[in-house]
């Protein structure tokens, strides 16, 4: 028997990730000069009454993912939300962990990243290697992770804890990413005991490895003990803008955001790649774009700020502060991190003004997911590919 030591956190990587082999589908894709991935809504949401085709079912959106996949995409993405009854705008909600992962028989190479509340439970990392090495085997490489600690406290005392202090979380999940790289990577039995987390390994062994070291990391966070976190672990940071929704304000504050991120990752002997996630709201004219937008605009209720409704839960998030900022100019509430809105040229011009402030890729999200897809496809990605974005 191997002997039980304590989990110690590590300041370098303790293993090769999928951006340090070339053949991996993580660094074919980062070959583009701007990646394209949808960010999925595996859930009821209704934040406008305008009308929309969506709809939460595993269906509609593998027919989304097979669709982005066909047309080039390179990543596929959704949250999850652990809400009690009356939290979500409707009563389903599918779970991305397994949903993203399922996602990989259909697909052929398109990155599927599973969000995963990693310390709601908790999750022994036993559970987390095994399930991750099998969903790498079956995607080939193409599946992933999206690390979230939970900024929630409802959510955390839905699995019996109460909201653990915010800085805390992000040492506890370094902890167990540091352990998980073990498993992931060591030929012999592991014997670990968290100092932090509440589990412990005895002769622990994962088998079969993933194909490219490890699964493809991805964190979503805004605060500087997450960023830290991500630039030592993660292969993609999931960012926010710091000056709200509204594209001029993102564009002025995003360059010193990125940077200081990249930097980071680099003291650490790391490379991380930036994305963000804008909504798209485009018709043939700007004109018709801005009608669209302000059409969905007015069909939002105002907040509520119940108990019931998630708007009015207590959240600790960092990333979203740039939304409270009365001196950023705001959008109109049309869901996404950052509102682009117009004719297929000017969405071009927003998408490559955002990446020369340093973003490597898009996470896309749509008011109407098939439909606004389909005109992504016809109408703007040509024209992506003649700017130079696509290759």
């Amino acid at each position: 028997m191997s002997a039980l030591v304590s989990a110690v956190p590590s300041e370098a990587p303790l293993l090769r990730g999928p951006l340090d082999f070339p053949d991996s589908p993580l660094s074919r894709s980062a070959r583009q000069p701007l990646m394209l991935g949808l960010f999925l809504n595996l859930q009821d949401i209704h934040f406008s009454d305008h009308p929309t085709s969506n709809s939460w079912t595993y269906d509609y959106n593998s027919a989304l993912v097979e669709k982005a996949d066909a047309l080039g995409f390179d990543i596929a993405f959704s949250r999850t939300q652990w809400l009690p009854k009356g939290g979500y705008d409707g009563e389903a909600s599918l779970d991305s962990f397994v949903a993203l992962g399922a996602m990989a028989a259909t697909t052929k190479n398109i990155l599927l990243i599973s969000t995963l509340h990693v310390l709601y439970g908790p999750w022994h990392p036993l559970h987390i290697a095994k399930i991750g090495a099998t969903f790498d085997h079956i995607s080939k490489g193409r599946w992933g992770i999206n690390i979230v600690t939970g900024h929630r406290a409802i959510e955390h005392e839905m699995f019996g804890w109460n909201r653990i202090e915010h800085d805390r979380r992000y040492d506890m999940t370094g902890e167990l990413f540091d352990v998980l790289h073990r498993l992931w990577s060591d030929t012999e039995n592991y014997s670990v005991e968290g100092r932090l987390n509440p589990w412990k390994i005895v002769n622990g062994y994962i088998t079969p490895k993933p194909l490219y070291g490890r699964p493809i990391l991805v964190t979503a966070t805004g605060s500087e003990a997450g960023i830290d976190f991500a630039a030592g672990h993660s292969d993609l940071l999931f960012i926010t803008s710091p000056g709200g929704a509204h594209i001029d304000s993102a564009l002025e504050t995003l360059p010193a955001h990125i940077a200081a991120i990249k930097g980071r990752a680099r003291a650490k002997g790391r490379e991380v790649k930036a994305i963000i996630n804008p909504i798209i709201v485009s018709r043939p004219t700007s004109a018709e774009a801005h009608d669209y937008a302000r059409a969905i605009a007015t069909g939002v209720p105002a907040p509520t700020h119940t108990s019931f409704g998630h708007r009015g839960y207590d959240s600790d998030a960092v990333a979203w502060l740039g939304r409270r900022d009365a001196t950023h100019k705001q959008g109109l509430n049309l869901g996404g991190n950052i509102e682009i809105i117009g004719s297929p040229e000017d969405v071009v011009d927003q998408l490559a003004a955002l990446k020369r402030t340093g973003i490597d890729g898009v996470q896309l999200n749509f008011y109407d997911f098939a439909a606004d897809l389909d005109h992504f496809a016809t109408d703007i990605l040509p024209l992506l590919k003649q700017a130079g974005l696509r290759l």
